[in-house]
């Protein structure tokens, strides 16, 4: 069911728009009251296929209808005249126009008094949407107002003190006559008692500074982390001067908000907000403040640098993160001191803007060391001989030379090689040694011939085993590959210039298969 939101003023009319079915209330627009209100209203009901509006009825501070709640009600009444079949609502709002200015100055964007309007439309039709169920839609054309728990709490707490007050009125009348003190003291104490817990719930509720002006309320950032319970995120309010109690601000969050999770995110409060303007924003999420970061399988540091580095992070920041030794299980066989080469699992997720160098690591590392874990790789990669570290060290490097189709073959013959004592012989590492000297090399500079000289512990062409360490950040299906490689005897492969894998037992045979089938890949250069 679709239903149009009206903040009615007397110069303006902000309006809103929500769908039942996704329950997010959004602005629309806002409409200058100069007599063609009505026709554009109209309007409206024609573009958005509904004639069920829900109006913003404006209360005191203490719950009373005021001057410009009358005005609401004369507007409803001619908007049934205007519009017939029209469906009004009202829906109780209090300084909803303070709430949406503050949002819009928030989000940084320049804005205009109607757009004021229409945020505050947006506020007052999320608030009647939350409880909103269509079994409660009657026929008549004006239903009573819809109001919020938190007024029937107030509304209830003033009548029972009331009642307690007269109550002991007349306690003191009796006692009087029968010449009894004690009783009318402790009824006296009780009422005090019951009328201070009352003072303290509300005052507990109201903002840490009543009047923001001149710059006294300026802007807190706060954070709710996923995971984060209510407890904490209270507490952590409660922290940085932004409510008075945690205790009554869950209390009041329940009575007033029902199950409405407080979503994990970055906001921007003050301390000029009270319990219920925080709450229904932490309720409501925040905006957009995020970027998504990807490393794709292969990648090695220096791909994921240049990345960063066009997201605005700085070199110097990126090469300290690199150089972390963090305290993380997946990398216990690392060496100390060398790189995170080789353990940042190819995956995107999503971080807070400005988010240091140091988190993103961290969050892919743990992401590395789920994978290793829930794939049992440590126990499969002993299997075959390796420790993690060495494990995935040969992943980077079958990462980089074959397919997923072919990669349990292509493991199948390092390990091959490894056992018999052969060099591995891969050229992508010596493409790693390469970068590892220049990163920002031209790979025309230096003939292949040389390129395959160059001497470094990644240069498999030159020394035997494994390269010193990863060459690059493999995904599953390489890891997978070396934790299950295929049994074979080759002991030799290369790609051809169709795309295909070609596998031989013999270096005569590998020869021949490069003179017949790779031509133009296997001098491309390094």
């Amino acid at each position: 069911m679709k239903i149009l939101g009206l903040d009615v003023g007397e110069k303006r009319i902000g309006v809103a728009r929500v769908d039942s079915s996704t329950r997010i209330a959004v602005p629309v627009s806002y409409i200058e009251v100069n007599g063609n209100e009505w026709q554009e209203l109209s309007r409206l009901t024609n573009v958005h296929s509904t004639k069920f509006f829900v109006i913003g009825l404006p209360r005191s501070n203490e719950g009373n209808e005021t001057k410009q709640s009358l005005y609401a009600r004369n507007f409803a009444k001619t908007l049934t005249e205007k519009i017939p079949g029209a469906k009004i609502r009202f829906q109780d709002e209090s300084l909803t126009s303070v709430e949406a200015e503050s949002r819009l100055k928030t989000r940084q964007k320049n804005y205009e008094k109607g757009d004021i309007d229409a945020e505050a439309a947006s506020i007052i039709l999320q608030d009647f949407i939350e409880n909103f169920t269509e079994d409660s839609i009657k026929e008549e054309p004006l239903p009573g107002i819809i109001e919020n728990s938190a007024k029937k709490v107030a509304k209830k707490a003033r009548l029972n003190s009331k009642k307690a007050i007269e109550s002991s009125k007349k306690i003191v009348k009796k006692t009087r006559k029968n010449l009894i003190i004690t009783p009318i003291i402790i009824v006296a104490v009780i009422a005090a008692i019951c009328a201070g817990i009352v003072f303290w719930y509300f005052n507990s509720l109201g903002p840490i500074v009543k009047n923001c002006e001149d710059n006294r309320c300026p802007d807190v950032e706060f954070t709710i982390l996923p995971g984060d319970s209510v407890d904490t995120i209270t507490n952590n309010l409660a922290e940085a001067k932004l409510i008075k109690s945690p205790f009554f601000f869950k209390i009041n969050l329940k009575l007033s908000f029902g199950d409405a999770v407080l979503k994990s995110g970055r906001y921007i409060l003050n301390q000029g907000m009270d319990a219920n303007a925080i709450a229904r924003i932490l309720s409501e999420g925040a905006d957009a403040d995020v970027f998504s970061f990807t490393i794709k399988p292969g990648e090695t540091i220096f791909d994921i640098k240049k990345n960063l580095i066009a997201l605005g992070y700085r070199a110097e920041e990126i090469d300290e993160a690199l150089h972390i030794e963090y305290d993380i299980p997946v990398l216990s066989d690392k060496p100390i001191g060398d790189t995170i080469e080789g353990y940042l699992f190819g995956e995107t997720y999503e971080f807070y803007n400005n988010a240091p160098v140091k988190d993103i690591f961290e969050t892919f590392l743990m992401g590395t060391n789920k994978i290793v874990e829930e794939n049992n790789l440590v126990n499969r990669f002993a299997d075959q001989g390796l420790n993690l570290h060495q494990g995935i060290t040969l992943a980077s490097i079958v990462q980089k030379e074959a397919k997923t189709a072919d990669q349990p073959m292509v493991a199948g013959i390092f390990l091959n090689r490894l056992s018999q004592g052969i060099q591995l012989g891969s050229d992508v590492t010596v493409s790693y040694a390469l970068d590892v000297l220049n990163p920002d090399r031209n790979r025309d500079d230096i003939a292949v011939g040389d390129a395959l000289q160059v001497d470094s512990p990644y240069n498999t062409r030159l020394y035997a085993g494994l390269p010193y360490g990863p060459i690059s950040n493999p995904g599953l299906s390489a890891m997978e590959a070396v934790a299950d490689p295929t049994d074979t005897d080759y002991l030799y492969f290369l790609t051809g210039d169709d795309g295909k894998m070609y596998y031989s037992y013999t270096e005569e045979e590998h020869n021949q298969n490069i003179r017949v089938h790779c031509q133009v890949f296997c001098n491309v250069s390094l």
